[in-house]
């Protein structure tokens, strides 16, 4: 995919690195994402069955969509997954930020160095001009995470993604590549 070889050299920080998803790490993302169900319930549904990851890893294969895991630089463990999903180019240069950790890592600070490197390189060396997170708004922690690294909130969208078989409403957060010019370092 362009997108990574593009990115794959450059995306690591002081305490993570970046790296595409695979087949190799297929064991580890599914206990982590039975660890982490609790956790995930009513916000995300990461693939969790051996089907399911495959069709997660085929899905990669899109222009409009980049992924990543966020893994620990210090013995390789799986910290979350951050993904840009539905960039569109042209006179909007645009792209949706996903983002979810995994127990035990949720609140180290690290999901947060993970979204500073591809924030970074999605205004850097993709040429997006804008990003937005969409959060339900009793999801105080992704909310603090967000503000924290400079999106701003732009309004309220009633029953706006349907996720884990309900309509729920989300916060619509945003950041401008001019914005991140002095995002804070990771």
């Amino acid at each position: 995919m362009v997108w990574y070889w593009m990115l794959r050299s450059v995306l690591t920080s002081k305490r993570v690195q970046l790296e595409e998803p695979s087949k190799g790490r297929e064991t580890e993302f599914l206990d982590a994402v039975a660890r982490s169900r609790r956790l995930h319930r009513n916000r995300v549904t990461p693939p969790d069955e051996v089907e399911k990851y495959q069709a997660f890893l085929n899905q990669l294969r899109s222009p409009w969509r980049v992924t990543f895991f966020v893994v620990l630089k210090a013995g390789g463990d799986l910290i979350g997954v951050v993904n840009i999903d539905s960039m569109i180019r042209g006179a909007f240069q645009s792209g949706y930020l996903g983002y979810y950790g995994f127990i035990p890592y949720v609140g180290s600070g690290l999901m947060r160095e993970g979204l500073i490197e591809v924030v970074s390189k999605a205004f850097h060396q993709l040429n997006l001009h804008r990003l937005e997170a969409n959060i339900q708004p009793d999801n105080e922690r992704s909310i603090a995470l967000v503000r924290s690294l400079g999106f701003r909130l732009e309004g309220f969208s009633p029953k706006y993604l349907k996720v884990c078989g309900r309509w729920r409403d989300h916060e619509r957060w945003a950041v401008l590549a001019e914005e991140w010019e002095g995002a804070p370092a990771s």
